[in-house]
């Protein structure tokens, strides 16, 4: 079968049109409804897509290359259109990173039979048929003019309708800026090509030191500190019964004397974002990748003391380039973690062996970092074990939309719950250690979850748009049953638990918690700090 290449980028740009943007007209629909001249605005949009995507691959096509770039677009773009028809995410730099840095025992949760047929009937099939045609070419001359008016024209019809109605367009694109993220597949090409801007370097990453003059500030007799954190996956603070949500998601971390830091907000939406943020001298509005990656992190800084052995265990995909320059074990596998069960390795196996660790270090500060799989979704039922399962009836599909709210929140809850014995645990490993050494947990999750609320599922939303419930995460501290509990005023500290706070104040917090002088450390910063007792 022959075809013109115009005619097969007219016929590419309208199946991308009609069947690609169901998210993007639904969302449309929802903001205007269909009645008297909006049905006419929207039929406008839809033209104004149309030309531009014509536009844009009549720009980019040749003898060489039409083919190509369709059949790659097609096949991304159905995948992109998947997981906003179903998830409603937005294929951003952050999600594209994100996207990057999950391995592929994360991945496999998230296929189902649904995301294969978006593959083959919008991506694969559609890509076949381009792949076997015949496309017929005039001679150069013509065929250069034939692209020249093809862009014209589309470029006129851009214009020209937009014109037509300046007004509505001046609103549009002032005011409703977040139902751009959903134009597929405008919007995620911006996003890789904003992604290989902001990431590509043009030579290697040359780390910035930063806290070369941190000392650890202590008596000689002053028993040396033991301290656990634990960086959460996936956990939103209103799930947490310590929180005040109704079902007992929290049975024994309410027995320990914890502090309970209801307000604490997330640095971003994703696990690429959050970790490195959350470890870094920068504040959420200061931070970016590139600074992120490319600067000494607090575990740096607390390692430069040369007093301090840090030790980074992990049972998710990495330590998002945080532990580079530290002892990293993977906890991800059962050749390390002694407790797996059908390929899901549980977080309380990264605790196993800790004994022999701390024994190597004795007389020595220590940071242990444990990084959690908790909450990862969509499967939350893989989460935990069967033991755990108290909330019923629970989603058992990674097809969240299939299951009921209450399912979805079931299957969350319960893996909230495994977090709460977990985190009991760690706590319980700690308390014998009281008697030698100053200790203490520190858990900050790294963001929060959608679990349907305006049709919303997952994480990863831009974060001036997110909602609440990808934002604010459960922190909880518990100050050892020895010295370091004496060393601040427990009652005061209970006192502004409830005032807000955020991932900014964890770089300065673990610097106080170690009594770690240096240069970029701000009291003002630390959570603890006015608690202290001299």
């Amino acid at each position: 079968m022959k075809i013109s290449q115009l005619k097969l980028i007219l016929t590419t740009s309208l199946l991308l049109t009609l069947f690609f943007n169901f998210s993007f007209f639904k969302n449309l629909l929802g903001n205007y409804g269909f009645e008297n001249m909006n049905a006419i605005y929207i039929l406008s949009i839809a033209i104004v897509l149309y030309a531009l995507l014509v536009f844009l691959f009549t720009l980019f096509s040749s003898k060489y290359t039409t083919k190509a770039i369709l059949i790659l677009i097609l096949i991304v773009s159905s995948v992109c259109a998947y997981f906003m028809d179903t998830y409603h995410l937005v294929i951003d730099v952050e999600m594209i990173r994100n996207t990057l840095q999950t391995n592929l025992s994360e991945s496999s949760d998230l296929f189902s039979l649904k995301l294969l047929a978006y593959i083959i009937f919008l991506g694969l099939i559609p890509s076949f048929l381009i792949y076997k045609m015949k496309i017929s070419y005039k001679p150069f001359k013509k065929e250069l003019f034939s692209k020249v008016k093809t862009l014209i024209l589309s470029l006129l019809v851009i214009i020209l309708v937009i014109l037509s109605f300046s007004k509505f367009y001046a609103s549009f694109f002032r005011e409703h800026k977040p139902l751009r993220y959903t134009v597929n597949p405008i919007y995620w090409m911006y996003s890789v090509g904003k992604y290989i801007s902001k990431t590509a370097s043009s030579g290697p990453i040359i780390m910035k030191e930063i806290g070369k003059d941190s000392k650890v500030i202590e008596e000689q007799d002053h028993k040396k500190e033991l301290i656990i954190m634990v960086v959460g996956e996936t956990a939103r603070a209103d799930r947490f019964s310590l929180n005040g949500y109704e079902k007992e998601t929290n049975p024994l971390l309410k027995k320990e004397e914890i502090i309970n830091f209801s307000n604490m907000s997330s640095c971003g939406t994703s696990t690429a974002v959050s970790v490195p943020c959350m470890f870094s001298v920068f504040d959420i509005d200061d931070y970016d990748y590139k600074k992120g990656v490319s600067t000494n992190n607090i575990v740096d800084v607390l390692k430069n003391t040369k007093d301090i052995n840090i030790l980074w265990r992990d049972n998710n995909s990495s330590s998002k380039g945080v532990a580079l320059r530290v002892d990293y074990e993977d906890y991800k596998t059962p050749k390390t973690n002694t407790i797996c069960e059908n390929g899901e390795c549980r977080d309380e196996g990264m605790i196993v062996g800790l004994d022999e660790y701390i024994k190597k270090h004795k007389n020595e500060d220590i940071l242990i970092i444990l990084h959690q799989m908790g909450n990862h979704g969509p499967a939350y039922y893989k989460r935990y074990p069967k033991e755990f399962e108290k909330f019923t009836p629970v989603c058992k599909t990674n097809q969240l939309e299939d299951c009921t709210k209450e399912e979805v929140s079931n299957a969350y809850d319960n893996a909230i719950l495994y977090t709460d014995y977990f985190l009991s645990k760690v706590i319980n490993f700690l308390k014998p250690y009281s008697n030698t050494h100053e200790t203490a947990m520190l858990y900050m999750s790294d963001h929060g979850e959608s679990l349907g609320e305006n049709g919303l599922y997952l994480h990863g939303m831009p974060y001036f748009m997110a909602p609440e419930e990808q934002t604010h995460i459960p922190a909880i501290l518990w100050l050892g049953d020895g010295d370091m509990r004496n060393d601040y005023d427990i009652n005061k500290l209970k006192s502004i638990s409830n005032k807000k706070f955020s991932h900014d104040n964890l770089f300065h917090t673990l610097l106080g918690l170690f009594e770690v002088n240096s240069e970029v450390y701000k009291k003002d910063m630390d959570i603890l700090y006015d608690s202290k007792i001299d």
